[in-house]
């Protein structure tokens, strides 16, 4: 079964130097047909206009994981990390029993776009931590690469909850599988471009719950960025 978020039906903020796209339930907006899926619980794509971003601000008991599509992000946190997120890397921040972090445009004349994405720890209080790594562009063509996965295997950031997320850059007209075990989840975002999965087409911004299905056949209508999260 595929159910599909599209992307004109999400919720938005939409500030002086912020566009932020909601597939799920966040802050102002609210949707209780749309609260996540398993225990993804926050997917946002944002578009930061150069020189603002979120000032400080608390978090807790949260996974936190940033992917920049274009542009650079700059990160400063109450444990001491500050860092610069670009398109090929990945952040994870892990909120547990509490942390102040900002996170702002780190260029003063190009915007930067970025998903935030929330997944729920598998055990609240969590000592805080952050964690980055790039990943070579290379690595994602035409198949999966892994990126976040619980036990960090393969050159992934590590999760504290149950769930491996997978990156993959198409051509189009360019096909690829992935085979679903039992008894898994999986949630698709369509990151940039456009696909068919299972015949279903999915474009820019979209994202599609799936369960009960064997294997998932997917196939660029456009060159696409696929995020790809394999949940319990």
């Amino acid at each position: 079964m595929i159910i599909v978020r599209p992307s004109q039906e999400r919720g938005q903020t939409l500030l002086s130097w912020l566009d932020s796209r909601h597939t799920f339930s966040f802050d102002r907006y609210y949707d209780p047909r749309h609260m996540g899926f398993r225990h993804l619980r926050v997917m946002n794509e944002d578009r930061v206009k150069p020189g603002a971003g979120f000032g400080t601000h608390p978090h807790r008991d949260m996974e936190i994981l940033t992917y920049v599509l274009k542009g650079a992000l700059e990160h400063k946190d109450s444990i001491g990390t500050g860092s610069v997120i670009r398109p090929g890397e990945v952040q994870r921040m892990s909120a547990g029993s509490g942390i102040l972090h900002s996170e702002y445009n780190h260029s003063r004349t190009e915007p930067v776009h970025l998903l935030q994405i929330w997944i729920l720890p598998e055990q609240q209080g969590l000592t805080p931590s952050y964690e980055q790594c790039a990943v070579e562009r290379e690595e994602m063509r035409g198949q999966w690469r892994l990126i976040a996965a619980r036990d960090g295997r393969d050159g992934a950031i590590t999760v504290h909850q149950d769930v491996d997320l997978s990156v993959t850059l198409l051509e189009p007209g360019e096909r690829l599988t992935y085979q679903m075990k039992p008894g898994r989840y999986t949630w698709v975002q369509v990151a940039q471009g456009a696909v068919t999965l299972n015949g279903t087409r999915l474009g820019q911004g979209d994202g599609a719950a799936v369960s009960e299905e064997e294997r998932l056949e997917f196939s660029a209508v456009e060159a696409a960025e696929i995020l790809l999260f394999d949940l319990a």
